[in-house]
């Protein structure tokens, strides 16, 4: 056999898998093949998308199910035995595992962070692969594990039996959890991003813990109560008949896991605190849900109840850990385990990116101020001062600005997708339902269609219509307008636009608003959202403490779309269950003045761009592109020689959208649809550009395709055309052969069979690629 003609998938299976599995792993409980790590960023082009590459280790191997201890990288025989080492350590980094092998075959480069043996690296041959015993060993003792913390350590996670394994970073903040527990610690503090499933995560914890009886009476404390019951029905569901619902201030101690509402069992009066009605010791393990809220305050009536069972291992979690003067989550339960933020979510393809429109209203700007002895409409004195941002929908309504934002939601979601789902936060319940008879108003139509498509839903208003609302098979409610109520905690998983006209200065409260969008749900086509702010609140973006950035910012002037150009890539609510303790919005008793007829309008236009580390572009985007270009390609004949080397010209075209290059909006800039090589040919060298239709129209006439049948011909026509009109991406791909108009020509194995063949299909491609793109 000569290895050198084996393919890396032949290698692995003949040489690297007989090799773990004659050190004792088991190949269908520890060993995972081809194991994704990460899905490949959502890239956003105008109203498109597509994914960047992902991350996926040839071999991952777990000492116990979901708990990785090593990764494997696979070569061909054509490459040297630690040609995969470099890949391997950024895979083993990302799983935060301490062994990491290459091989090609021949034997293994074994690369030991610990250094076990006293060597960093060393080669070892394919029959000294160490066992699962070896490196676990290696690695508990490392981590100063006895062995009752390592049995704790170990414990199998649920299983539902279908093989869906947790996420890497769920396995990390899962283990990091149990581990620091096994070593005692009482206090920790997990940060993850909205999205990324908190509650899952809580689940696995209590689960291990639970199981193994190192935790046998648990406390899951949310502040809200749809929070619980999501909690119950979804994630904790396999609790089954140990698990209770503490509710009606009604407590049964014959249940192994509680869930309650911090309001629950807590209250302003000592008759109030049920909590109490439980001994100190009565819980072994409480789990705080969103502990940016309430208990991260010390002198809150939520943190009494965690200092009262202060015996007891107390685990937060949140999304936003909050660090003011007087509020601190660290101070509390210490630094975090583990933080998986939104930035690495958006980064690992796990959370949605998102667009930021930014509307500018002259009011906003230049303030308001009423004449001497002005009525509101109302009849009410309005108060002779000046008034701004600040107090619009506080203490004064300017009733047409209202209608303007109304009407720019409007023309956003009939210019995109009108049912798309939209969450429009306002300052408080009195804006919410004045903002929704604006919008009613603005759709007639569809309000007339379904007086659903439009819903105030708040602590008042709507609250049964929730359910509907985050239900992705639901249409309707369309439109929730509110202003607290859905700020935290609600699984909108299909929310594709955010609508801001709510002063927010919280950091805190910020990530929470913007997290309602971050989910992805690729069976809706869920992939991206958009941010429409009217009061200034992606502001917030600038804010150090922000980790995650918008893949475009625009602000369009009084008569522009409200659709962002295509860049390339009150009263206290009665039920006491929706009272948040921050109160859903909070009513403050100030004088409001309602004025009618005074005209507000959009005055800004500005569109801000993001390079690829999130930072805005200050320089012109030419500018910027030149300088990215330089520093890639030394001339221009470095750059041809790349392009014509390269079997998929999209590859190229994409790693450079990666570094921030905007190849749409330069495009839109130069006046016409030119392709991405004529614009870099033409911005860093000086080469006269060519319109993508020119392109085509030139390699139509080439004499290289007569040696083709008519119908084959045929298809290449119409893939010129494709490429005219969309450009060189959809073209490279097979797929494209599904649609018109190429199924007149057949089916795609049919097309295929004209040119001989998938290989003289593919090598068609790079013939007419090659007449597209000649000097």
């Amino acid at each position: 056999m000569d290895k050198k003609k084996l393919s890396e998938r032949d290698i692995c299976s003949k040489f690297i898998t007989p090799a773990i599995q004659q050190a004792g792993w088991d190949l269908h409980l520890q060993v995972r093949e081809e194991f994704y790590i990460t899905k490949g960023r959502v890239l956003v082009a105008g109203q498109l998308h597509k994914r960047a590459a992902f991350k996926r280790a040839d071999y991952v191997l777990f000492y116990k199910p979901n708990i990785p201890i090593a990764v494997i990288e696979a070569k061909d025989n054509k490459h040297s035995v630690g040609s995969g080492m470099q890949q391997g350590l950024g895979y083993a980094d990302t799983l935060q595992v301490p062994f990491v092998f290459s091989s090609n075959g021949d034997g293994f480069l074994f690369h030991n962070k610990l250094l076990s043996e006293g060597v960093l690296e060393r080669e070892i041959s394919l029959s000294e692969f160490p066992s699962p015993e070896t490196l676990w060993q290696w690695w508990s003792a490392h981590q100063g594990l006895s062995a009752a913390q390592s049995d704790l350590v170990t414990q199998p996670y649920y299983s539902d039996g279908s093989g869906k394994t947790p996420r890497y970073y769920q396995l990390l903040a899962i283990n990091k959890t149990t581990e620091a527990i096994a070593k005692g610690q009482k206090r920790i503090l997990l940060v993850m991003a909205t999205g990324t499933g908190k509650t899952f995560t809580a689940f696995q914890i209590i689960w291990r813990l639970w199981q193994a009886k190192a935790k046998k009476r648990i406390l899951f404390l949310a502040d809200r109560n749809i929070l619980v019951d999501q909690t119950m029905t979804n994630d904790f569901k396999p609790f089954g008949a140990v698990m209770t619902k503490i509710a009606k201030r009604q407590t049964d101690k014959s249940y192994e896991i509680y869930l309650s509402l911090y309001q629950a069992v807590s209250g302003t009066e000592e008759a109030s605190n049920i909590y109490k009605q439980f001994t100190p010791d009565f819980f072994d393990l409480i789990v705080v849900d969103e502990c940016h809220r309430g208990s991260a305050a010390a002198d809150s009536n939520w943190r009494a109840i965690l200092e009262y069972f202060s015996s007891a291992t107390q685990i937060g979690l949140t999304a936003t850990p909050k660090e003011t003067k007087d509020i601190s989550n660290i101070d509390y339960f210490g630094a975090p385990v583990y933080t998986y933020s939104l930035r690495q979510g958006i980064d690992d393809g796990f959370l949605a990116p998102y667009k930021v429109v930014r509307f500018d209203l002259d009011k906003d700007l230049s303030g308001w101020r009423p004449a001497p002895g002005m009525v509101d409409r109302y009849g009410n004195v309005i108060e002779e001062r000046d008034y701004n941002q600040r107090d619009y929908d506080r203490s004064l309504v300017l009733e047409k600005r209202t209608e303007l934002v109304a009407r720019k939601v409007s023309e956003f979601l009939k210019n995109t997708n009108p049912y798309d789902k939209t969450i429009v936060f306002c300052e408080d319940i009195d804006h919410a339902g004045r903002m929704r008879r604006a919008i009613a108003n603005e759709n007639p139509d569809e309000v007339i269609k379904n007086p659903k498509y439009v819903m105030e839903i708040t602590s008042q208003e709507g609250k049964d219509e929730l359910d509907d609302f985050i239900f992705p098979e639901s249409r309707y409610p369309v439109i929730a307008t509110t202003s607290k109520l859905l700020s935290t905690g609600v699984d909108a998983q299909t929310c594709k636009v955010i609508v801001l006209d709510q002063r927010i200065q919280s950091m805190t409260e910020f990530k929470q608003i913007i997290g309602r969008g971050t989910r992805i749900n690729e069976a809706f086509d869920k992939h991206y959202f958009t941010i429409l702010d009217f009061k200034g609140a992606t502001a917030l973006f600038a804010d150090p403490d922000f980790d995650g950035d918008p893949v475009q910012i625009y602000e369009p002037g009084p008569d522009d779309s409200t659709v962002p150009p295509d860049l390339g890539d009150g009263p206290e609510p009665a039920d006491p269950d929706w009272n948040s303790g921050l109160g859903d919005d909070d009513q403050t008793q100030v004088r409001k003045y309602y004025v009618k007829d005074e005209p507000v309008k959009v005055v800004a236009e500005r569109v801000i761009y993001y390079n690829a580390q999130g930072q805005p572009i200050t320089e012109s985007l030419k500018a910027y592109t030149l300088r990215t270009l330089n520093r890639e390609f030394a001339s221009l004949d470095v750059f041809l020689k790349r392009w014509n080397a390269s079997e998929r010209k999209q590859a190229i075209i994409d790693e450079l959208q990666s570094e921030g290059i905007f190849f749409e909006a330069l495009s839109a800039e130069a006046g016409g649809q030119l392709d991405p090589f004529d614009l870099i040919c033409h911005l860093a060298w000086g080469q006269p550009p060519l319109t993508r239709q020119q392109r085509a129209a030139r390699a139509k006439k080439s004499t290289v395709f007569t040696k083709y049948g008519e119908q084959a011909r045929k298809v290449l026509d119409a893939l010129l055309d494709k490429y005219a009109d969309q450009g060189v991406g959809p073209i490279e791909e097979v797929q494209i052969l599904k649609l018109d108009p190429f199924r007149q020509f057949g089916t795609p194995v049919e097309i295929v069979r004209q040119f001989g063949g998938r290989t003289q299909y593919e090598q068609a491609i790079r013939e007419l690629e090659g007449e597209l793109y000649s000097a």
